[in-house]
């Protein structure tokens, strides 16, 4: 998956403004605040493509990212968070329903990157996400994010206790750190497998 140039395609508040499916879709899911915009802009190689906060929430819409690479285009989802934000319940339900109609339809969806602090365990929301997308036939890969944050002895015991967690293969779930750099690679190699 090498990106040679990415650029913001489009943004939708709702399934009505979505773009038509055409070129294969990575989407990024994932609590709020967990750093997917982060992971995202560390993917593609630059600073500030998605925007980033430490406010829970900041993300409200689905957008779209185009990137041209030598295997041609690929557009990469990043998708509202779910969990804690300081917004209503009525905001969160729409949230929750935006995600829902992207992730049933999307013919061009090849896989889905669900994110997931290394330092929390897996709850509910985590597992009964990836058994929905599973249901649907829709391939998961899972980034443990924000491994930096952690020394190398506590680290790996965590992504141990989380792979025994989400009883998926090794291969499908991934220690990484967005700004370190850790991990992007073999996260790269992963996504470009599904496509």
């Amino acid at each position: 998956m090498k990106i040679q140039g990415v650029d913001l395609l489009t943004a939708a508040a709702q399934a009505a403004d979505f773009p038509a499916p055409g070129r294969p879709e990575v989407a990024f899911l994932g609590r709020s605040n967990v750093g997917k915009s982060s992971l995202l802009n560390r993917l593609v190689r630059r600073k500030a493509l998605a925007r980033t906060s430490r406010t829970p929430g900041k993300t409200r819409l689905v957008h779209w990212y185009r990137a041209a690479g030598p295997g041609g285009e690929l557009w990469l989802v990043d998708m509202p968070g779910y969990g804690y934000a300081k917004v209503s319940k009525q905001e969160r339900q729409r949230w929750q329903q935006l995600v829902e109609s992207y992730l049933e339809g999307r013919s061009s969806l090849r896989v889905a990157v669900l994110l997931q602090d290394l330092r929390r365990d897996i709850s509910d929301d985590e597992e009964l996400l990836i058994d929905w997308l599973e249901a649907r036939k829709i391939p998961v890969l899972v980034a443990l994010t924000k491994v930096d944050k952690l020394k190398p002895m506590r680290r790996a015991a965590r992504v141990r206790t989380l792979r025994a967690q989400l009883a998926l293969p090794a291969a499908r779930v991934l220690p990484t750190s967005a700004e370190k750099g850790y991990g992007i690679e073999d996260l790269r190699r992963a996504i470009e497998a599904h496509l």
